[in-house]
């Protein structure tokens, strides 16, 4: 019964995640005060709920400094990502950051773990979309290559948050290691837009609508809709399902925004995408064949 209400779940979160690139490239408010307010926001909403199950009690040392990591690597992903939303298309900021798999794996190779053959090819597959991708926008203007590159960079930070949390996640609870990770990213976020004189209020009121939306339905719903259904789906399935967030995305963007992707770089969002999709696969299977 699980399952059945669960992959109904996940249709809903991948829905729910694919309004957050439109909604952030439609945003006015300065990109690091989105991203603060994003992760901000959420960690207030999710305080009550660790203070009353008392989750925070007998906290280990090494499991919290982890998440403080994991939640610093998060504040470098959004703090990429959304910026790049500025500067690029929907459809290639999104498929750019979806590569943040790949760097995962290459990220956990490097700390020793075997990646099998079939990984490297989704990476080389992978790396040919990134080339093909800032190749036909460097043609389009020099700040859809930034915004290119800034997706690029989170997905690279969002594969160390993933590689640091999947060590967190061994001693910590979902909910204890969401609110410290959610909290460090906005306290980090917060720092930065402090200092770089970022306004975090006088939004007009459709902006803060805006705000709001990403943080229900990108942020408390989206992401935490995949942690959820973690119970009785497998992460590989779940991780492959996240890609579809691709071209919904860019479906909204085009009714929404009016907004899309030039025809020569569909072949390259397909590179993108299909390539991390071997990448997941591989790795699953890698790892179903050690446990067997």
């Amino acid at each position: 019964m699980h399952d059945r209400q669960d992959y109904a779940l996940l249709s809903l979160g991948v829905l729910c995640a694919s309004t957050s690139p439109p909604l952030i490239a439609a945003c006015a408010a300065p990109a690091l005060a989105i991203a603060f307010w994003r992760t901000g926001a959420a960690a207030l909403v999710l305080l009550p709920a660790l203070l009353v199950r008392r989750e925070h009690r007998g906290l280990h040392r090494r499991a919290a400094l982890l998440a403080v990591l994991a939640g610093a690597a998060l504040a470098a992903h959004f703090g990429t990502f959304i910026p790049s939303l500025s500067y690029t298309s929907v459809a290639s900021a999104a498929a750019l950051v979806c590569s943040q798999a790949v760097w995962a794996g290459l990220l956990s190779r490097a700390l020793g773990e075997r990646m099998p053959g079939r990984a490297w090819l989704g990476t080389a597959v992978c790396l040919a979309g990134v080339l093909l991708i800032t190749g036909v926008d460097v043609s389009l203007s020099g700040d859809a290559l930034l915004g290119d590159l800034l997706a690029l960079l989170g997905g690279v930070f969002g594969g160390v948050y993933i590689v640091t949390g999947g060590f967190v996640r061994r001693e910590l609870s979902t909910l204890s290691y969401t609110l410290i990770c959610y909290g460090v990213c906005g306290a980090l976020l917060l720092v930065v837009c402090v200092i770089g004189g970022q306004s975090l209020a006088g939004y007009a009121a459709a902006d803060w609508a805006r705000i709001a939306a990403l943080t229900v339905l990108g942020q408390l719903l989206g992401h935490s809709l995949f942690n959820f259904v973690l119970r009785s789906i497998s992460p590989t399935i779940v991780s492959l399902a996240s890609l579809f967030t691709v071209p919904l995305a860019a479906v909204i963007a085009a009714v929404a925004l009016g907004q899309t992707p030039p025809t020569a770089a569909v072949p390259a969002l397909a590179l993108l995408l299909a390539g991390t999709a071997i990448v997941i696969s591989a790795r699953e299977r890698e790892a179903s064949s050690a446990s067997a």
